[in-house]
């Protein structure tokens, strides 16, 4: 069965059963947290993954880094430790906020831009792009990127608008290379 598949899965249960218990906020909030643990401790799923360390040894890890985290998430990566699927975590993650987003109406965007956007022109993209695609509130994460040259470029799942200087410079050498 494909990672993807088996991530999907996973997400589903966590999503009903956090359903059940009302604690999707709070789940997506611990899942954010798991994923930037992960994110900066490499060795970490190293560690979890590694075929001579002893299941229990293992599990104590976990137990002792993410402390404090609920023990739906903790019971759920001792599983995949488990069952050797430890890689599906990250998968696992993007589709549980994923589906606790699509229940919301809520959209994930990344908003590339030459300086720090501020709280009120974060708000008005928020706006402006939550009517644009349809969703009733947008998470937006800015990034700087200073080789955009000026404007800003918007990503919001597979789609990305591109208001940016470099970009329309990409454009014009893109017709001006097919006219020749």
């Amino acid at each position: 069965m494909s990672e993807v598949v088996v991530a999907k899965r996973y997400a589903d249960a966590l999503y009903q059963l956090g359903l059940e218990k009302n604690t999707l906020d709070q789940l997506v909030k611990e899942f954010r947290v798991v994923q930037e643990v992960f994110n900066k401790n490499k060795q970490l799923e190293t560690f979890l993954m590694h075929p001579k360390i002893d299941n229990v040894e293992k599990k104590q890890l976990i137990t002792k880094v993410f402390q404090g985290i609920q023990a739906d998430i903790i019971n759920t990566i001792k599983l995949l430790v488990e069952r050797r699927r430890i890689k599906a975590l990250s998968n696992i993650i993007v589709s549980f906020i994923q589906l606790v987003n699509d229940a919301k109406g809520i959209a994930d965007a990344t908003v590339y831009s030459v300086r720090e956007l501020t709280d009120v022109e974060k708000t008005e993209l928020q706006q402006t792009f939550a009517k644009r695609i349809g969703k009733t509130a947008i998470n937006l994460k800015n990034i700087v990127d200073p080789s955009i040259i000026g404007g800003i470029k918007i990503r919001v799942g597979n789609t990305i608008y591109d208001g940016t200087i470099s970009g329309k410079l990409d454009r014009i050498l893109k017709r001006i290379v097919s006219t020749n």
